[in-house]
């Protein structure tokens, strides 16, 4: 197994990690929370599943991307929340119930709703792209789903040892996902200098904040869901997103612009999670 073979592996071991640390501290009622609140499951729906990706499209056009920015970024819009999202979004004051409800769903539609729009977008563009919607399950499964099962069936078995071992493998999960990237900031540094100098940073900071905009007004009256659909809408799950590319000639110059996603999403939405966490002790939370 090559070196590049074995980066979307760590990536996703990283990723089930982190979720099955999410686990630890929730409890089952938390995983169907949103179908109880369908107005709201609606509304992040929208702002994640169609609105985000007709702006992945229009930056596309406005900024005329090259085609390894073009498909990474629609490749991230494209994909559910993040498993490393959650820890950010319960830091700002939002709701444990609806961060973990909003995953469960958005991970479960992107089984069939990534490999059909993936194609549809494919013709529009006039570049082919075929994702298999187990590929897409598989990674679901693996990263999110099970992860946060075993770690809520722990937790609900003892606490004392749920509460014990979160912290050391979140730091072991941190670790691992550093490790993953950093061959491939070192492999296509020459790239990253490239973007740089043209529209990418822009388009891709001007994804970012529509995304924290958008969710943040459609995110309903209580300020914590705002939160946590305004993040949930500005950042994605690189694994889905690699998936989506993985049939792609370009892949490991995509899978750069991916992480270039991530880094910049994580800095031009710090001073929004600062807000908001700030926001959050003046208000009571909207959930328990």
């Amino acid at each position: 197994m090559t070196l590049v073979q074995l980066i979307p592996i760590v990536i996703q071991l990283s990723m089930a990690l982190s979720i099955f640390c999410v686990g630890l501290n929730a409890r089952f009622e938390d995983l169907t929370y949103v179908t109880t609140t369908p107005g709201l499951l609606v509304r992040s729906l929208l702002a994640m599943n169609v609105i985000m990706p007709a702006v992945a499209v229009v930056a596309a056009v406005l900024f005329d991307l090259s085609v390894v920015v073009e498909v990474a970024l629609v490749a991230m819009a494209l994909s559910p929340i993040p498993p490393i999202l959650p820890h950010k979004e319960i830091e700002a004051g939002g709701a444990p119930s609806y961060i973990l409800g909003l995953m469960v769903a958005t991970a479960l539609l992107s089984i069939l709703f990534v490999p059909v729009v993936a194609t549809l977008l494919g013709k529009i563009f006039g570049r082919p792209v075929h994702v298999v919607p187990g590929d897409v399950a598989k990674i679901v499964l693996t990263s999110i789903l099970l992860p946060l099962l075993a770690g809520v069936c722990v937790k609900r078995l003892s606490r004392a040892a749920a509460s014990r071992i979160a912290r050391p493998l979140s730091i072991i999960a941190s670790l691992l996902l550093v490790a993953a990237f950093v061959p491939v900031l070192i492999a296509q540094r020459h790239a990253f200098a490239a973007l740089v100098g043209n529209f990418t940073v822009l388009a891709i900071v001007m994804f970012v904040v529509i995304g924290l905009a958008v969710g943040h007004l459609l995110g309903g009256p209580h300020p914590d869901d705002r939160t946590v659909l305004a993040l949930s809408t500005a950042t994605r799950h690189p694994a889905v997103a690699m998936a989506v590319v993985h049939e792609s000639q370009d892949k490991h110059a995509i899978l750069a612009v991916i992480l270039l996603v991530l880094l910049l999403g994580g800095l031009v939405s710090a001073p929004y999670v600062k807000w908001r966490r700030r926001a959050h002790g003046a208000v009571r939370p909207a959930h328990s």
